[in-house]
Parts: C-alpha cells; structure tokens; sequence
C-alpha cells in the first residue's frame, strides 16, 4: 500500500490538463500517445477540444529522484484526468473524492482563473495535498515570475514548491511525476477491515452491463466475491474485478487503496448510485463512506421526443446517459402543445447542450428542448410552500403571496480594461457588486450577487464577448430572495402555449413580450386567416403582432357593375375567414422555442 499514489489534476478549462496527462502516460511507458488527449475519447471531446467526462488511468514509475531511501523503487500511480469547465464541477468532485492529491495546474500564459481558485477550494476541502505546477512555460507569452507569485499569494506554499512544465516539450515531466511521490501520502485504511470501497463513476456496456468505477478505502475484494451496495441493498457476484489503463485489465484481487472496476452483471441503472459503498456479504462494514454531496441542478428544460411514441425510448436513453454523468437529473412531465417528455436539470447551458448532443449521437434521440429556467419558492396566502420548475406549474395569481428566486453569488476575474462593461453587463442583469479586489497585476476579481434566472440564457456568451474571452466566471448558489416576478402567456389566436411561457421580472416584462411577439411574428408561417401572437400578464394583454392572411382576390372577376355587388363578394369571403379561424388550429415550428434564447 505505501507504493500507491492517487492522485488528480485539477485546472481551470483550456490551461493544457489533458496534454500534460498525454506527457505523464508516455513517460512511464504506459501507453504510445499517436495522437493528442489520448484520455478525451468521447468524439464530442475531441472537436471541442474540452474534457467532458474524468478518466481514471494506472501508471507504473520507477522513482530516480532525489530521495535516498525511495531510489530504485517502483510505485503505482492512478491519475484522473478532470473537466474545467464550471458545468462539470461535479465530476471534479468526485474524482477528488477519490485521490489523495492533486496537481493544480496554471497558464503561465493567463495566471490564475475563477475555476482554478473554485477547484482549488474543493481540493483543500478534502484535505488533498496540492502540488502546484506552472504550464506552457515555452510560449513566448509566458509570464512565470507573475504567475508564480499569484500561486504564493493563493496557496500559501514556497517558490520552491512550483514546478515549471510544459505538457507540449514534455519539460519539468519528471520533477512532477517525483514530486507526486515524494509529497503525495500514500493512502490509508486497514487490509483487516471489512470491505469498504466507494464508487465514483460508472459506465453502461450493451455486452457487459453496467461496470462501476470505486476506490478501496478498507478491507480487499476478490474474484467472484458475493458483495452488496450498501445505499441500494443490492447484491451481486463479482464477475471480474481489475484496474484501469488504456483498457480494462483484469486482476485477481484488489486491496486497500487500490483504484479499479467491478462487473457483476447488473442490467438495471438505478442499481448503481454514484457515491454508493462496496461491501461484502458475509462480513459488511458498519457504515457508509461519507462525504458525498447530492449534485444540485443549476438550469432546468423540458426534453420532448419529436415523435411523441419514441417517449419509453428517451427515458431509456437518459437512464444510460445518467450513469455515466451522475449530475444529470431528470422527471417525468406534460405539456399540452409538445405531449409527454421530461424535466431535466442541467449544471449550466454547455452542459444542456453536451446532453442534447449526446442524445443525439449516442442514442440516436430527435428531441425538442423547451426554454431554459430555475426553480422558484412560490409562497401562497394560505401558507403553503411550492418548489416551481415550471411557469405552467404557478397556482393562480390570486392565490400567490409572494415567489422567491435563487441568488448566486458570482467571481468574475477579468483585466481592469473590461471592469466597466462587464459591470454594466452585471447590473443590467439585476446585480449588486459586493466587493472588488486586486488579483495581481493589472488583474480584479468582481463580487456579484445576481439572479440565477438572469444568467441561465445568455450571460455566459456576452461576458465572453465583452471581455474578448479573458473574463472567467465562477458561481455557487447563495439561497433565495422575494423577487417581483410574474408569469408571461403567449397565446396564439387566444389559446396559451404552454412550453413559450417564462416566468420574469416585473420590469422587463413589457419589452420581454413584445420582441417575443415580434420574433415570432417571423417565424410563424402564414395561414388562411389572421393569427393574432399576444403577449399576457395574468388577462392583461401588453403586447400583439398579426400574420397576416394569405388572401385571395374575390374581386377580379367584378370588373364594372354595382358596388353592392362587390360589397356582396367581401361579405362572404369574410364570413368564410370566420368559419375557419374558428376550426384552424396553429403549427409552432421547433425554431420558435429556441428563438427566445437568442432574442438579442
């Protein structure tokens, strides 16, 4: 045991993680990179360029450093390589859940970011031991010095303690991979003990079922053990156990602090939960491990099949998708224009779109996404408390006290250049700025406290634009607020389209409905009578466009005679206009709800 290392590396997005993961796994011969992110096998990955889901991998290291007593001596490295993105915090969680250090990576190029200093924290949580590493140190834009005295500033550790690197030469590889053994404790726990092993990740195979990644905290797990997971109460033979590298690779046993995969041919994915502990049947540990927090969802949408009989494939497709991406959540619902389909809880807009993405790839799924919203505390006279996901969910207007909406407190870190639009951008949404500092530099970091509601559509896209992508942003939730929102209807020749309605605030309603009403004035194709698009509060109408009939010209056979004549024809054109207004009914196209997402 004391010649494991478990260990992972933390980064805000593009600060070259997965490159330098690449350099690590070619020094010690675990694998031939041929291409670069060897660990980022997801297409969607790859084109992106960004890290979606954490890879565990093992790796063998012969220690040649400085240290007489550890020369020589061959140790076992796990590495999982984490996301950056603030969308998939939730697996940077986990996977530090099952490490006892990381390797917090930094720019030489950019310093230190939100999602570095957000990271950072969740590592120091858990008692990690951090191992600073500066990389891209060979760009010409490098600026080591400075970034090594915002590293000083933010953990607290000598110069000494920052290693230099560089994931593309391969530079400072060795120092790291040394420093991972020299400072890194190995883990602890009791070979004696019951079994106890924490899962935290899980995959579907259509051949072998589901396989669950987990860490041994205590105890050993063998070949075809009889064992339980304790949250479910389920129990099952351990088939194959063994320890991940490019492949499974199938072992024997597996002890204390070892990290490695179980299958046991489990057909059904809410059996497995991530976070669930491993134990035996005979011998079972006393209690769960803990320190396992419930993910909590930042954005919901509704998710509709475009074919309202593929319904019990989506919800098949979605169960798969939830076991390799735990924070995804997702609830049966009905809308009366889109029929049945489900509310899902994202973590952020990539996040919503690396799902409808995934969907689509992986399983083949044509689905409709409603606008994104938050959850709102909605109070009524008689005292009772309702969570609504939903506008259409909203009790009537007269029975409402009042609706609270959840806060975010949010760190912006930007150069001083863009401090003035980015606050117009802040306090356009409805932000108080709590504080500003000086990073380092030329560089500040902007408290906010903002409405979640206000950032979930296109906040993140502007920020980025104003700042010319140098502004980082980094958000935790910080509770409710009594907020004056009301629910906005768009009805279409007086009938309410449940899926358009959005809950907003008071002030911005009226423009909110009536470039609403214009954009889907455009969009709306033209039929035999007039379509009246209005925008309502409640019965009070704020806002209407028309589209226009298409007409035909019931004139052209009058040419001379009597007006009454022609009076006659109009009459009746327009009583037959009437007739089928009454019995027409009005297609939305799919464009229409995605429309309201890009109304700037």
């Amino acid at each position: 045991m004391k010649h494991i290392r478990n260990f992972c590396i933390i980064a805000h997005i593009d600060h070259g993680k997965s490159t330098l993961a690449d350099r690590l796994l070619e020094r010690t011969n675990t694998i031939q990179v041929t291409e670069g992110q060897m660990l980022d096998d997801m297409d969607l990955e790859r084109e992106r360029g960004i890290t979606i889901k954490s890879h565990a991998i093992q790796m063998e290291y012969t220690y040649n450093g400085e240290r007489p007593d550890l020369k020589g001596q061959k140790f076992v490295l796990n590495l999982i390589d984490t996301p950056g993105h603030v969308d998939f915090s939730y697996e940077v969680s986990r996977s530090i859940a099952a490490c006892e250090g990381a390797l917090l990576v930094v720019d030489a190029t950019q310093g230190v970011q939100a999602q570095t200093i957000s990271n950072l924290y969740l590592a120091i949580d858990n008692n990690l031991e951090i191992i600073p590493v500066i990389n891209k140190i060979d760009m010409p834009s490098a600026m080591p010095d400075e970034v090594e005295d915002e590293i000083v500033d933010l953990i607290g550790c000598d110069r000494s303690d920052i290693i230099r690197a560089s994931g593309k030469t391969g530079e400072g590889v060795d120092d790291i991979l040394n420093a991972v053994v020299e400072r890194i404790p190995a883990p602890e726990g009791d070979e004696q003990a019951p079994l106890q092993a924490l899962i935290f990740d899980s995959v579907f195979n259509s051949f072998r079922g589901i396989i669950a990644y987990f860490k041994i905290v205590n105890g050993v797990i063998r070949k075809g053990d009889h064992v339980k997971f304790f949250n479910t109460g389920m129990e099952y033979d351990a088939d194959e156990v063994g320890v991940l590298k490019m492949d499974m690779i199938p072992r024997q046993e597996l002890r204390t602090g070892d990290v490695g995969y179980i299958i046991s041919g489990i057909k059904n994915s809410r059996e497995v939960k991530v976070g669930d502990t491993i134990t035996h049947v005979a011998r079972p540990c006393a209690a769960a491990i803990e320190g396992f927090q419930e993910v909590k969802p930042m954005v919901f949408a509704g998710v509709y099949p475009i074919d309202p009989t593929d319904y019990e494939n989506l919800r098949a497709s979605l169960e798969k998708l939830q076991l390799n991406d735990a924070s995804l959540t997702f609830t049966p619902e009905s809308s009366v224009a889109l029929g049945f389909g489900f509310r899902c809880g994202f973590l952020g807009l990539l996040h919503m779109e690396i799902v409808q993405e995934r969907l689509d790839r992986e399983f083949d799924m044509d689905v409709i996404t409603t606008v994104p919203n938050v959850s709102y505390m909605c109070y009524t006279k008689q005292g009772e408390v309702k969570e609504v996901h939903n506008p259409s969910g909203l009790p009537d207007q007269t029975l409402i006290d009042h609706i609270e909406e959840p806060y975010i407190r949010a760190s912006v870190i930007t150069a001083s250049a863009y401090i003035g639009p980015i606050m117009t951008l802040c306090l356009d949404k409805r932000g108080e700025l709590i504080n500003q500092q000086y990073v380092s530099g030329n560089r500040m970091e902007l408290n906010f406290m903002l409405p979640l509601g206000e950032i979930v559509i296109d906040f993140y896209d502007k920020l980025k634009s104003i700042s010319k992508g140098y502004a980082s942003f980094d958000y935790h939730i910080d509770g409710f607020r009594p907020s004056k929102l009301v629910k906005l209807d768009i009805l279409l020749n007086g009938e309410p389209v449940d899926a358009l309605s959005t809950l907003t605030h008071q002030d911005n309603a009226v423009s909110f409905g009536r470039r609403m009403c214009e954009k889907l004035k455009e969009l709306i194709p033209r039929q035999q009578f007039d379509i009246a698009i209005q925008a309502a509060i409640g019965a009070k109408i704020i806002a209407r466009e028309t589209v226009k009939q298409v007409r035909k010209d019931v004139l052209a056979k009058c040419y001379g005679g009597d007006v009454t004549r022609k009076r006659k024809l109009l009459e009746k054109q327009k009583r037959g206009k009437k007739r089928m207004k009454q019995i027409g009914n009005v297609e939305v196209p799919q464009k229409a709800f995605l429309a309201v997402l890009k109304l700037d």
